[in-house]
């Protein structure tokens, strides 16, 4: 029995997607769930395996073409089992070589730069000296190129030249649709929103203090690392609380308060920057947090997200401190408002109590949309995650 195999149902916000990676041909045997292909849309690359086990009778699209939600794109035989390959033909034999001609006949394809010698020699063995490696000055092909050329009977193509002494090479090649959106959403925000950046600097030498006296514990009771990730998610959770105007969102001249915080984790991936989204996160403990952070991590790298995963998302986090990022000016993400940025942790001399010291020192920035919100709003919500990380106690009274 014939089976169709149909693109998934893509959401509203995707309209269509494009075939990325056939991983079978027709006539392979595919085994049931094994992935067949690979779909790319704006925001995540969709796997779609086989509902049956069988052989693909069909593909109806080929890779690069695009395709909408709920299309058959392909066709298997249930149940039925792959041919064998077919014995390879017996040689054919030979046909007789054609009669030398009694002159040399005009130059062929690739022959005009040989010497007369070499162009008799190509003529006469019927030898496209483009096909050949030349061994002479520059590259040159020369005749006893061609004679042993001939001798062989080789049809190799000659070797790409090698790059020559101050060449410029350059490759062009057509973005993937996942980054030309996010070309899209970023010039989307820079021509739509008022953006504006405010800075301030945090000790992050409490919060190095309990990973050390505690991170066993943590890990043992839950299965998972206690990494610096979930003491920002959750100081930034807590602030959102006191300061809802930067978790909320603009619609036309209207303003969405949210009552909830959905925060949205920017990881870096080989296709680029996804921000999979963790629900609900004033509701989340640190083991939540870290759970949810570790999952997505995975899904990530094995790229497993999906567009669930991606949806909403009222306030952004991301930290290019991974890379080595000492400072930088973070994109908001429409249709959120803010987005906080976390960088590279660098030991510092600063002064407390009177007396020069080093510490963990951090520099944070957040972007915001100054329609909504003021730069008096910006600065107390950096003060207040400022204020929880340096005094990690608060946080856990929700203070």
């Amino acid at each position: 029995m014939s089976i169709e195999v149909k693109v998934p149902v893509l959401p509203e916000s995707v309209s269509d997607a494009t075939i990325a990676t056939w991983h079978k041909k027709a006539g392979d045997a595919v085994k049931r769930d094994e992935n067949l292909v690979d779909l790319e849309t704006d925001k995540v690359v969709l796997e779609v395996p086989a509902p049956v086990d069988g052989v693909i009778k069909e593909l109806k699209f080929q890779t690069g073409d695009t395709v909408t939600s709920q299309q058959v794109i392909a066709v298997i035989e249930e149940g039925a089992v792959a041919a064998a390959p077919a014995a390879a033909p017996a040689a054919a034999a030979p046909a007789p070589a054609a009669a030398a001609p009694a002159a040399p006949q005009a130059a062929a394809h690739g022959n005009a730069d040989l010497s007369p010698a070499g162009l008799r020699v190509a003529t006469e063995q019927h030898i496209d000296a483009s096909k050949v490696a030349g061994t002479g000055r520059d590259g040159r092909v020369t005749k006893e190129d061609l004679v042993n050329y001939g001798k062989g009977g080789s049809a190799a193509a000659a070797p790409a030249a090698a790059p020559t002494p101050g060449s410029r090479p350059e490759e062009r090649v057509p973005m993937t649709r996942m980054r030309a959106r996010i070309a899209e959403r970023l010039m989307q925000s820079k021509n739509s929103i008022a953006m504006l950046t405010s800075f301030n600097e945090v000790n992050l030498a409490e919060v190095v203090k309990m990973r050390k006296t505690l991170g066993e514990s943590f890990e043992k009771a839950n299965g998972v690392k206690l990494g610096f990730m979930s003491f920002f998610v959750k100081a930034a959770a807590e602030a959102l609380k006191r300061h809802p105007v930067v978790n909320a969102s603009v619609d036309g001249n209207d303003i969405i308060y949210h009552g909830y915080q959905d925060i949205s984790i920017a990881v870096s991936t080989d296709k680029g920057l996804v921000t999979p989204v963790l629900r609900d996160v004033q509701d989340k403990s640190f083991a939540d947090i870290e759970k949810g952070i570790l999952d997505y991590a995975k899904k990530a790298r094995d790229g497993k997200l999906g567009l669930d995963d991606l949806q909403g998302g009222t306030f952004t986090i991301t930290n290019g401190g991974t890379f080595g990022s000492l400072l930088s000016t973070p994109i908001v993400n429409p249709p959120q408002s803010a987005i906080l940025g976390m960088h590279a942790i660098k030991e510092r001399a600063i002064v407390e109590n009177g007396q020069v010291i080093a510490a963990p020192m951090m520099y944070l920035a957040l972007s915001y949309d100054h329609r909504i919100i003021d730069g008096k709003d910006a600065v107390l919500f950096l003060v207040d995650i400022k204020n929880q990380l340096e005094n990690p106690q608060r946080m856990l009274l929700g203070i």
